[in-house]
């Protein structure tokens, strides 16, 4: 089973690490990878069912493991006893080049950091996970800078450190 490497996009809240990580998708889809992102939640309790709908009744009948599919699409819901670690998630998803998380600033895994002048410009990721930070200012550390737009110098890095061996 190969190793899938994962690259967590990490910021304080409103840096903009949503819309960079849109915009890396996009342009890595455009050179044909396949992409998988993970979102990290917080707080517990999310919902992405909708009560009196048939996938929540099964949840609500106690079901542990529901998964809802379309022609064109798949999704499923899983209780959870207890916290999963980032690696277990990622081995369920064997189907892509790279997996992406939006958050997860703990898991230590490599990061690339957004940094707004307008919400502080310390960084919040420990330096040996930090590839890259993507900014609207000049920071001084030696880390890679990157300006919050250059999405295609962005997504050369990350080619070239994670997924060389692909050559597309």
């Amino acid at each position: 089973m190969k190793s899938i490497p994962i690259l967590s996009i990490i910021g304080k809240s409103g840096s903009g690490k949503t819309t960079l990580l849109e915009n890396l998708i996009r342009e890595m889809k455009k050179r044909g990878y396949r992409i998988g992102t993970i979102k990290h939640h917080a707080h517990p309790g999310f919902e992405i069912d909708h009560p009196g709908k048939d996938t929540w009744r099964h949840a609500q009948a106690g079901s542990d493991h529901i998964v809802i599919v379309a022609p064109d699409k798949i999704a499923s819901i899983r209780m959870l006893e207890e916290k999963i670690t980032i690696e277990e998630i990622a081995a369920r998803m064997d189907d892509v080049d790279i997996i992406f998380t939006d958050g997860y600033k703990s898991a230590g895994k490599p990061a690339i950091e957004v940094i707004r002048k307008d919400h502080g410009i310390e960084l919040i990721s420990q330096a040996e996970q930090l590839v890259a930070v993507a900014t609207d200012c000049k920071l001084g550390t030696e880390v890679l800078q990157f300006d919050l737009n250059d999405y295609d110098g962005l997504v050369e890095l990350i080619i070239k450190k994670f997924l060389p061996q692909l050559g597309k």
